[in-house]
């Protein structure tokens, strides 16, 4: 089986993602439309929670919510976890809201994984795992945090640009 891996090149470095295409194959076929059309280009890691997670990929560097596309169905019961440096789908608190915004756990986050299908226990679909570049995502992890653009907490004080997103 070949494994689709992805890179992603920041400001403060990259890393490659490879991608779990057998457990969640429409949040892959998802987070790759994203890619190949270049979405992710110039976005930003727009909240940040040191020992929680680091988010990006809905906003451009003024803030701008980008477009996207319909939201995928939800594959947190896939059996992957939450697990440091596996990268998975964010969304509202509707379990299928997920579109291009995605976050790499920055330590073992349990409590985001799939208990039951129902709003409060569905989870958050993890779809890939960094294999490549852990301690640049981890360099992200600590940058300081604040106000910033829309958000009153959590968005980096100096801005995290992706500055691409390819496949390998």
């Amino acid at each position: 089986m070949q494994q689709t891996n992805v890179i992603i090149r920041t400001n403060l470095g990259s890393f490659t993602i490879a991608l779990d295409e057998t457990k969640a194959p429409a949040s892959v076929a998802n987070f790759l439309r994203y890619v190949d059309g270049g979405h992710y280009d110039g976005t930003i890691f727009h909240r940040v929670i040191d020992g929680f997670m680091a988010q990006g990929g809905g906003y451009d560097t003024s803030y701008t919510k980008k477009p996207t596309q319909p939201p995928v169905t939800n594959e947190a019961d896939n059996g992957l976890k939450n697990q440091r440096g596996t990268v998975a789908m964010a969304r509202t608190s509707d379990p299928h809201s997920a579109t291009a915004q995605f976050f790499v756990n920055l330590v073992d986050n349990a409590f985001l994984n799939h208990k039951a299908k129902n709003d409060r226990d569905w989870g958050y679909t993890v779809f890939g795992r960094v294999v490549e570049g852990m301690d640049v995502v981890d360099r992200i992890g600590n940058v300081r945090t604040g106000a910033g653009g829309p958000f009153s907490k959590d968005a980096p004080l100096e801005m995290v640009k992706i500055e691409s997103a390819r496949r390998a």
